[in-house]
């Protein structure tokens, strides 16, 4: 049999898990937005950089975001067992005489 799931083998909450994806999200579009404000101020090969950085950050942002891990987790959750029910036929005894048919 295997062994019993216990509360601290359970994953993040749903509401956790998108608080962490949505700062996640949050610090890369911060970044982003960074980006573009040096990229106007700055001159040569710097502001290609950063407009580079600017452009192509929103794709790695969404995927950084919503990517699915183990996240705080260090052990891998066990499957839930439930346990198989068996009844005998012994156990239901007939309530009916043979004569009451």
């Amino acid at each position: 049999m295997s062994k019993p799931q216990s509360v601290t083998s359970v994953g993040q909450s749903p509401d956790e898990e998108r608080r962490d994806r949505m700062t996640k999200y949050l610090i890369s579009q911060i970044v982003r937005v960074a980006c573009i404000i040096l990229a106007v101020f700055v001159q040569g090969w710097m502001m290609w950089v950063f407009f580079a950085g600017a452009i192509f950050l929103p794709y790695f942002a969404v995927v950084l975001a919503n990517a699915q891990g183990q996240g705080k987790m260090t052990t891998k959750a066990t499957a839930v067992v439930a346990p198989t029910l068996k009844i005998s036929a012994d156990a239901f005894t007939s309530t009916i005489k043979p004569e009451d048919k």
